[in-house]
């Protein structure tokens, strides 16, 4: 897959955010279960030293007051450790560790119930970024920033290698103005939560559930069926390209 990434000054990233193309509809169809607007996700710290600027950089950008975006989020202590990121009810966790030769650089797991969201995990994977082509500030802010995005209920605004200059696609040739989102993934998210819930999932506790095998729904996106209308979604962020089009995500 073709990625994103760095932590950019907040001039550059309005910049980016301002010089944005229009793209088509990237929710993929859950939400979090609020009852105000703006509400705040908390984002557990799992993660090394290496990795915390870019977790802080990416914060800050999903919260940005920019567009109507609704999001806020506040980095807290990692409930879980990096190797075994396990979910907590009602946020998300974010976490690092060497998962081993899996072919993909970050992937997030979102678990929804009846179409809201009820917890989320984001890993993203040592082993490649031990190499000098992946341990860049780019590639580090780029995974980060679009991981994290997937657990607001965002998909990518295009796959094709063309640059949105964002975070939330797949350019050929990544560079900062891939390492945060662009105005459509805050428009976006403004439209994916324009409507307030009756109840919230936000820090609340969900049912677990016997999970059924995971099924393609696109070649970066996956759900298995967890049973009683629960299911957990997977955002891959590959390696390869090409492995996208025929492999589930090892030890997702």
């Amino acid at each position: 897959m073709r990625r994103t990434l760095v932590a950019l000054s907040a001039a550059a990233a309005l910049l980016a955010v301002s010089a944005a193309p229009a793209a088509a509809n990237h929710s993929w169809g859950v939400h979090w279960a609020r009852t105000a607007n703006p509400f705040t996700i908390k984002l557990g710290d799992n993660l090394t030293t290496d990795w915390k600027a870019f977790l802080g950089h990416a914060s800050r950008d999903w919260s940005a007051n920019l567009y109507g975006n609704p999001v806020r989020t506040a980095v807290v202590p990692g409930a879980t450790t990096g190797r075994k990121c396990r979910p907590t009810p009602g946020q998300a966790e974010v976490c690092n560790a060497r998962y081993g030769y899996t072919q993909w650089l970050g992937v997030a797991s979102v678990w929804a119930s009846g179409g809201h969201i009820t917890q989320a995990t984001v890993k993203v994977n040592d082993t490649y970024y031990s190499s000098s082509y992946y341990n860049t500030s780019i590639w580090r802010a780029a995974v980060v920033c679009q991981e994290v995005g997937h657990v607001f209920g965002l998909g990518h605004q295009d796959e094709s290698g063309a640059d949105f200059h964002t975070c939330m696609d797949y350019a050929d040739n990544p560079d900062a103005d891939n390492t945060h989102p662009n105005r459509h993934d805050y428009e976006m998210l403004a439209s994916i939560y324009s409507h307030p819930d009756s109840f919230t999932t936000i820090g609340s506790a969900v049912a677990g559930g016997s999970g059924r095998g995971l099924r393609r729904i696109d070649d970066d996106l996956w759900v298995e069926d967890l049973g009683q209308g629960r299911k957990r979604f997977v955002h891959v962020y590959w390696l390869n390209p090409e492995r996208r089009h025929h492999h589930a995500p090892d030890e997702a």
